[in-house]
């Protein structure tokens, strides 16, 4: 039996004395702590936090490394797979470049068989954990926030296979851009999120899941058009003490990049402006200013009620008058769909102060003077490429078996005067025409050989090389992106053309129309779906409004100019 516990009279009331004196010191130091809080206001508060987050930025750019490797869990777990699906921020800007050997790493990733469940299923939905909170998400504006996500098939089982086409979109009051996606090729992906520090407040993300599994590369892609919205989220972009590189005005070296990953801001608004009886939208002053670094020049030009466009440079917006110094006795040679019919329309009215061109065909050829200085002309040609029949389309780069338009071409090349600078593009007919990538790789190879030797023909007459610019197909817009020229397919086609001219050493640099036109892609409101510029008339429009916007190609027509004019 237990031996009894004797508890001495002293012992007891030493342990009672003991009890009220810890429970005093406690009651004491909570009062002290409820008049400290009392104390601190809401802007201390506040301060707080910042510094907090400061100190996870500080972190952030310390962790992060050029070369670092994504590690996604395989099996996805929405649990455990948390932390291995984000990327810190880092602080410069967000870039890319074309992908080393893109079309033969991008056929065999389209022609590789299946055999495994997670090879065969579909994506019908993401995880991004990290943005999966349902709540604002807070991010630092100026670092690159890059989130991995997984891709699911209707089970909510991993894909381990790639070729998925998100369309993504980054949209704030004075900021639209689309944010980089990557395409690691296992089902997983990532994507890059970026404001400017001037522009923190709350913005909406939007990712579209548009294609599966490369079908939007299909002869019929409208037949496996998935157009589904995945997510929507708030994020509240915060200011940071990251300082980004000041954007410069473009030179001619900014051209020789491949990928361009820009954004549009905004600098001005005009919130009581309508369009006008021709169908013009002049909500800015003409002489309301460019706000630096962004652009140089009037804003107001642009007639884009307040927006423009930069990427890794930024562009200047000319005048009449500068441009005209530029243009003299140039000659610029265009190669390529309709769109070019509009952006030569739209220099020339807008720009060039010729408004009575109303039009100008698909093919010509023709000298044009200053009104205000007629010793001062440019000649322009512009051949059209969707067919070698000019009142035909939907050949594409296959127009060039035509032996007639071969010789066509090469006539421009062989006076003793040849095109100073040549913008050429190709796409929107190739993506009605070719029925697979592999048919249109073909076609690239022999349409690259052909201005290949074309400009060798040229060097051996002992004459200057012209310079050569690729400008990227549009992204169409609205219904135009189910169709046979989807953005998934230009996108594709863009980088498999411009691989094949620089093979050739054809291609001095590029103009990303894509990356442009991809912001304004989602409905109609800036295009038909097929053309960006098409001449401003107050007419109801393909989306049932009066009126369309303009200002994308007009962006565009500054853009070649600054091509053209940089040094």
């Amino acid at each position: 039996m237990p031996e009894k516990v004797v508890i001495s009279p002293q012992r007891a009331l030493w342990s009672i004395l003991m009890l009220h004196w810890r429970v005093g010191l406690l009651t004491a130091l909570v009062l002290v702590g409820m008049v400290v809080v009392w104390s601190i206001d809401g802007c201390t508060v506040k301060n707080i936090i910042q510094a907090w987050r400061y100190q996870q930025d500080y972190l952030a750019v310390r962790s992060h490394t050029p070369n670092l490797t994504l590690t996604f869990v395989s099996p996805y777990s929405p649990v455990y797979g948390k932390k291995s699906l984000l990327v810190e921020g880092h602080a410069s800007w967000v870039s890319n470049e074309l992908e080393p050997n893109l079309t033969s790493n991008l056929i065999a990733r389209w022609s590789a068989r299946g055999g495994e469940p997670c090879k065969d299923s579909k994506a019908v939905e993401i995880a991004i954990p990290w943005l999966d909170g349902g709540e604002v998400v807070d991010l630092s504006a100026g670092y690159v926030h890059e989130f991995g996500f997984q891709a699911l098939d209707d089970s909510e089982k991993p894909l381990c296979v790639g070729g998925d086409y998100f369309e993504a979109d980054l949209s704030g009051e004075s900021w639209k851009s689309r944010p980089l996606v990557k395409d690691f090729s296992n089902g997983s992906y990532s994507i890059s999120l970026q404001v400017h520090p001037d522009f923190d407040g709350v913005y909406n993300l939007t990712i579209i899941l548009l294609y599966r599994h490369f079908e939007g590369l299909k002869f019929t892609p409208w037949k496996f058009s998935y157009d589904r919205m995945l997510r929507n989220v708030a994020i509240r972009f915060y200011k940071s003490s990251v300082q980004l590189p000041e954007l410069q005005a473009c030179k001619a070296s900014d051209f020789v990049r491949d990928v361009w990953i820009g954004r549009w801001t905004r600098h001005g608004k005009n919130d009581d402006c309508s369009i006008e009886n021709d169908g013009r939208y002049r909500c800015l002053a003409p002489d309301f200013p460019c706000q630096a670094p962004w652009c140089d020049g009037s804003l107001g030009i642009l007639e884009s009620n307040g927006w423009v466009y930069s990427t890794h440079c930024s562009f200047k917006l000319y005048s009449a008058e500068s441009a005209w110094n530029c243009l003299k006795n140039r000659w610029v040679f265009f190669w390529g769909d309709s769109n070019h019919v509009d952006t030569i329309r739209n220099l020339l009215n807008f720009v060039l102060d010729l408004p009575e061109i109303s039009s100008v065909p698909r093919r010509f050829d023709m000298n044009f003077s200053n009104p205000r200085d007629p010793s001062q002309t440019v000649r322009i040609t512009s051949i059209f490429n969707g067919h070698w029949n000019e009142t035909q389309n939907y050949l594409g780069l296959d127009s060039l078996k035509d032996e007639g338009f071969q010789d066509l071409l090469k006539k421009y090349f062989s006076e003793d005067t040849i095109p100073d600078t040549v913008v050429m593009n190709s796409g929107l007919h190739d993506g009605v025409h070719w029925h697979n990538i592999r048919a249109f790789s073909v076609g690239a190879d022999y349409a690259a050989s052909f201005w290949g030797d074309v400009m060798k023909t040229v060097k051996q007459r002992g004459l200057a090389w012209p310079r050569v610019f690729y400008r990227n197909t549009i992204a169409t817009g609205g219904y135009a992106r189910s169709l046979a020229f989807n953005p998934n397919k230009m996108e594709v086609f863009n980088g498999v053309l411009l691989e094949k001219l620089k093979q050739a050493g054809v291609v001095s640099g590029v103009i990303d129309n894509f990356d442009m036109t991809f912001p304004w892609h989602f409905d109609n409101r800036c295009n038909d779906g097929v053309h960006y510029g098409r001449a401003p008339a107050k007419m109801k429009w393909r989306d049932g409004q009066i009126g369309h916007q303009y200002f994308v190609d007009l962006m565009l027509a500054h853009v070649l100019l600054n091509a053209l004019c940089a040094r």
